[in-house]
């Protein structure tokens, strides 16, 4: 069996885009299972796949933050990866499909946990808000923040790969370096979630302008709300959605043996055990000159 790809709350797996996509394992945080519940859970993912990858956004309750580390504590394994990826909820789903995708081509584990740092960054992760004004992820200007007091004010907000804020409208002064930046300039599709905003600039503007392949509409995660500091929002994010491509994107990266756990590793970090590539430099400064060897 594949790799388990594994995210926090159901509304963070979304639909696979082929009959070959795997589904992903849900870790229930505390509120929801035991501790006892969780550890047989896992125990059972870990017997089934092998290997377990979990994405572990800043943004959950330390709660689950410390279950997910508790339960591969007690664990003792070395099988469990935890990733941090700092990406918006609707943003988070759409990695986890990617790995998803993934997890039946030929990667090893390593290979596969490492990605995860490099796909991100190819994430355009957003939202149309209804206001900013308790917005903390990204800078916010103050003519910002006294135009989120107007009840029909929109603002197009770009939280990554580089934050980005604009007011919409047409008499609408720019809050960030005016409007949207130029969206990827790579093979995409839209994929983009309502909250409690009535409004079509999403698939209406926004789509045409990016040159997206294809949009799909799913339901807003439980968390969005809260990342974006407002209920009166529509999230999106555009993403590879070629399995091939994305194939190509991580077998193009030079691997590499990670010097503590020995998984195998593409970039600067293992995801397995969070060392770097490189052994850091000894306590005191740079490491000595190695004595030139002598024939004496």
């Amino acid at each position: 069996m594949p790799t388990a790809i594994a995210v926090t709350s159901a509304d963070l797996v979304l639909p696979a885009p082929d009959r070959h996509t795997p589904g992903a394992a849900v870790l229930r945080p505390p509120g929801e299972a035991g501790l006892e519940a969780a550890l047989a859970e896992t125990t059972a993912l870990l017997e089934r796949h092998g290997h377990l990858v979990a994405l572990v956004p800043p943004w959950l309750p330390p709660a689950t933050v410390r279950r997910l580390h508790t339960v591969r504590a007690i664990l003792e394994t070395d099988r469990i990866a935890l990733l941090d990826i700092d990406l918006p909820p609707l943003g988070t789903a759409v990695l986890a499909r990617q790995l998803r995708q993934l997890t039946v081509s030929d990667f090893s584990p390593g290979v596969l946990a490492s990605a995860a740092r490099l796909l991100s960054h190819y994430i355009y992760a957003g939202a149309l808000l209804g206001s900013v004004a308790k917005l903390d992820r990204i800078p916010v200007g103050l003519k910002a923040h006294a135009r989120s007091w107007s009840p029909s004010a929109q603002f197009a907000v770009l939280a990554h790969p580089q934050p980005h804020l604009a007011r919409l409208g047409a008499a609408a002064a720019p809050a960030h370096g005016g409007v949207l930046p130029p969206g990827p300039a790579f093979a995409t599709h839209l994929t983009f979630a309502r909250g409690q905003l009535s409004s079509d600039w999403v698939t209406a503007e926004l789509a045409p302008a990016w040159k997206v392949q294809g949009v799909m509409e799913n339901p807003l995660p439980a968390d969005s709300a809260r990342w974006w500091a407002t209920p009166k929002l529509v999230e999106f994010a555009a993403a590879i959605p070629d399995v091939s491509v994305l194939y190509q994107l991580v077998a193009s990266v030079r691997r590499e043996q990670c010097r503590w756990c020995g998984f195998e590793l593409i970039g600067d970090r293992c995801g397995f055990c969070a060392a770097p590539l490189a052994a850091p430099p000894p306590e005191g400064g740079a490491a000595p000159r190695a004595r030139a060897a002598t024939g004496s």
